[in-house]
């Protein structure tokens, strides 16, 4: 294997030699971003006078079939393909006139030295072989009437250099000598060299480069070695020590807190260069910058404040993972450097942050939201009245006011969330925090028992064992089993302990008393269990209540008197049940805001704005119509009933309705590897911060929150197991095993109704097995004891028998809890008590 550093144009230029992409190369992937991040280096060489620009390697290998001289291409592919079609561009306005040159050879030494082996057979005529696809779209450049070839990167790329050399930033000279000063590391292999193996070594992670890597050659690479150096020393090498070496991770907070969005990881060092590129940074300026932060990222990973409370949650939450955290905590640790927030107040921040995540784990709420959630925190605060004045209670204020999958539950959910976790089948390091804070949280006295778990000295234990003795069945009663099933792996039944195996399925007593038993333990959560005489349910639910109580004054939930002197506008994002009565006025996108007149004013200019950052993806789905997102779009306005027209050649439908036009939105965002965060919404004269328009959306919600509360106490037989919770009214329907006749859990504005309904198309049918199910009246009112509701309905078809619980209101979030369990209660015991007496009658029915 032999190296040499050469320009790119003497590479190309070698006569009578073609360039060819083995057949086992991917396709030609460059997109018009690659483009035109190749189109920028090459003016920057010329506005700002450089020597050289290195444009990296090219690995291939010399073959001849006799009459050619071949160059396989191993790894560059897309270099060579991406610069060959710069000089088409180039060569076709010249040739057109459109361009002129003060050099008359120009045009030719492009076309015959670089673009086509002029005396060569046309098989052979195209210096550069592509995979077959490739290879018709770029040959159908070269006609002077080109057939166009849609979906391909090669006619995009094309397309996008033609058009941006004529905004003529630079002239074609100097475009082309630009292009002479593109060099490449050229690496032949000879026959010995395994070409398979090389490739691999190149592409391998152990020797890519990473999005550090890259951020680091990007700054320092054009300045002079002496700046290099002094720059090197004075901030890269300590912003790498800060950030623990984990530069990507830290470029990826810095970005979201600059651009007001979360880079993709795969984009970290895209994102990063447009960023220095358009906000013009000085390179000394932007590093110092990076350094600072890199020094509160220290803080992030490391603690070692001058407050022992803030360390402590700064360890926790690198325990929980939590770097969705990382944008919303450097601004506050800003504020403490710039000395507008003190210490104090920064600990009972990260305290409140601490308490958020961990409540809204303990109650199982998705934590997709999160990113946007810390991304816009401090945002949200600022702008409450435009300064960091009263930053803590601002804070606690935009937690309380956080509705549906961002909000902090609420001490009732919490409690209920908490005493009903299976909290020994949570992720490992979630069990293990619940356990230290039960464990150190309030006292100075603490364990130190993330030590002792990652040592293996402290493991978890079940105080009633996981495996019962006949010992521990008599002590648990007849209903051993039950009491088993229920109570093994809640908070109420672990605790910890340094002598687990030596614990074993012994007794109660024998765990007390034994050496090293809960008498013993030096661990503070054992002293209560020590106390008690036996382990039975009873034991288990006093602890259990003990524990809920202890948790909600240790996860304690945000307590202020702070009003907004004035309601504000939010942004919204598609992620986010947004007002759909409400009228769209601006959106953001790309790090774009355009004003917009209405909702299908918003979705044209957004599918027009994906098409111009890439348009194969439209291109496709307009080509082919095959998939649910591809059939919005077509190359034939015709096929729909009303359209608009997205660039020439691709159409969108319009004439549906508004849910579905988000839809689109939304997976074509995801198309683009774009979240449905990256899109900010702003609405005209919206009034108030609240999900509930002329839209009920709030039934939806509140059936995705009780509809799992109902199945999990549903019982032997659950009528609801498998309905759809994605319900828009206010009511919901279980089956009862029999047709026409149902179970209805029913909320409104004033009450909640639990109810069996006779609705089958025979009026005499339903009045038959009504009254036979009165018959029983006494005896169902007895068993349940509750008198309900019975409806016979004589004049209507339906009949139904009810149970009703007033002064709830599904409008009210806090109410949801309560109207959920009374969902859930008589849910089951109508289906215990009522269904197997109807399906009796309905087989009595038949049999006669």
């Amino acid at each position: 294997m032999d190296r040499e550093k050469k320009q790119l144009l003497r590479f190309m230029a070698v006569n009578d030699q073609r360039f060819i992409i083995p057949i086992y190369q991917r396709s030609y992937d460059w997109d018009i971003e690659n483009c035109a991040q190749l189109f920028d280096d090459l003016v920057k060489i010329i506005k700002l006078e450089r020597d050289s620009h290195f444009f990296g390697s090219i690995v291939g290998k010399n073959t001849s079939d006799g009459r050619h001289e071949n160059y396989l291409i191993i790894d560059g592919q897309q270099r060579l393909t991406t610069v060959s079609l710069l000089l088409l561009a180039l060569y076709k306005l010249l040739n057109r006139q459109i361009l002129s040159s003060a050099d008359e050879t120009i045009q030719p030494k492009i076309f015959e030295e670089f673009l086509v082996n002029r005396f060569q057979k046309k098989d052979s005529w195209f210096k550069l072989r592509l995979n077959k696809s490739d290879q018709k779209a770029y040959q159908s450049l070269f006609s002077d009437d080109p057939e166009i070839v849609l979906g391909y990167n090669i006619t995009n790329n094309f397309n996008y250099f033609y058009n941006r050399i004529q905004e003529l930033e630079v002239s074609a000279d100097e475009l082309y000598e630009a292009l002479w000063k593109l060099e490449v590391i050229d690496i032949w292999l000879s026959e010995k060299d395994n070409a398979q193996l090389i490739f691999e070594s190149l592409n391998s992670t152990g020797l890519a480069l990473s999005e550090g890597d890259k951020i680091r050659n990007y700054i320092l690479m054009d300045l002079p070695m002496k700046q290099q150096e002094e720059y090197y020393e004075k901030y890269w090498n300590k912003i790498e020590s800060f950030t623990g070496r984990n530069l990507s991770m830290f470029v990826r907070a810095y970005l979201s807190i600059k651009n007001e969005r979360i880079p993709p990881q795969s984009r970290i060092y895209i994102e990063f260069k447009n960023y220095v590129d358009s906000s013009h940074v000085e390179i000394e300026q932007l590093l110092a910058d990076m350094l600072e932060y890199a020094n509160r990222y220290r803080v992030l990973l490391k603690g070692k404040t001058a407050d022992s409370a803030l360390n402590g949650s700064i360890y926790r939450l690198n325990r929980l993972e939590s770097t969705v955290t990382h944008p919303f905590l450097l601004e506050v640790l800003r504020y403490l450097d710039e000395k507008k927030l003190s210490i104090q107040e920064v600990s009972e921040v990260f305290r409140m942050v601490e308490n958020y995540i961990f409540r809204r784990i303990i109650c199982e709420i998705p934590t997709n939201s999160l990113n946007k959630t810390f991304l816009q925190l401090n945002r949200e605060i600022i702008r409450l009245d435009g300064t960091v004045n009263q930053y803590v209670d601002k804070l606690k204020y935009i937690f309380r006011t956080k509705k549906e999958r961002e909000r902090f539950p609420q001490d009732q959910e919490f409690k209920h969330s908490f005493e009903n976790k299976l909290v020994y089948q949570m992720n490992s390091k979630n069990r293990i925090y619940l356990l230290e804070r039960l464990e150190n949280d309030g006292t100075v006295e603490d364990k130190d028992v993330y030590r002792h778990v990652d040592a293996g000295d402290y493991s978890i234990e079940h105080i009633m064992p996981q495996h019962l003795t006949e010992e521990w069945k008599q002590e648990l009663g007849d209903d051993y089993e039950k009491v088993h099933e229920i109570w093994l792996h809640r908070a109420a039944n672990l605790t910890l302990t340094g002598y687990n195996s030596s614990y074993s399925n012994r007794s109660f007593q024998e765990k007390k008393k034994t050496k090293n038993g809960f008498e013993d333990s030096g661990i503070r959560m054992n002293s209560w269990i020590a106390k008690q005489d036996k382990w039975t349910e009873s034991e288990l639910e006093e602890r259990s209540d003990l524990l809920a109580n202890r948790a909600q004054e240790i996860w304690y939930y945000p307590v202020t008197k702070y009003e907004p002197q004035s309601e504000q506008n939010e942004p919204y994002h598609l992620d986010e049940e947004i007002p759909l009565d409400c009228e769209p006025e601006i959106y953001r996108l790309l790090q774009k805001k355009r004003k917009v007149s209405n909702w299908d004013d918003l979705y044209v200019q957004v599918v027009q704005q994906l098409y111009a950052a890439d348009p194969t993806i439209l291109q496709k789905l307009a080509s082919s119509g095959l998939s649910d997102l591809g059939a919005n779009f077509n190359t034939d306005p015709s096929v729909f009933k009303k359209s608009e027209k997205i660039a020439d050649g691709i159409y969108i439908r319009t004439d549906n309705e508004l849910q579905k036009k988000i839809s689109v939105i939304t997976n074509l965002l995801s198309k683009y590897d774009m979240d449905p965060s990256d899109l900010t919404i702003y609405f005209k004269n919206k009034k108030e911060n609240t999900i509930f328009g002329a839209n009920p959306s709030y039934y939806s919600h509140y059936w995705d929150f009780a509809l799992p509360v109902v199945q999990r106490k549903a019982g032997s037989y659950s009528p609801f197991k498998n309905v759809n919770s994605r319900s828009n009214y206010g009511w919901i329907n279980g089956f009862s095993g029999i047709s026409g006749f149902y179970f209805c859990l029913v909320a409104t504005s004033q009450e909640v109704r639990v109810e069996f309904v006779f609705s089958k198309k025979d009026k005499t049918a339903n009045k038959k097995a009504f009254d036979a199910l009165f018959a029983h009246k006494d005896d169902i009112e007895q068993e349940l004891g509750r008198p309900l509701t019975w409806i016979r309905n004589d004049d209507a078809i339906s009949s139904k028998v009810c149970i009703v619980k007033r002064g709830l209101n599904i409008k009210k979030e806090k109410d949801w809890l309560e109207m959920a369990d009374f969902h859930a209660e008589w849910g089951r015991k109508f289906s215990e008590t009522i269904r197997p007496l109807v399906l009796q009658n309905n087989e009595s029915s038949k049999r006669h």
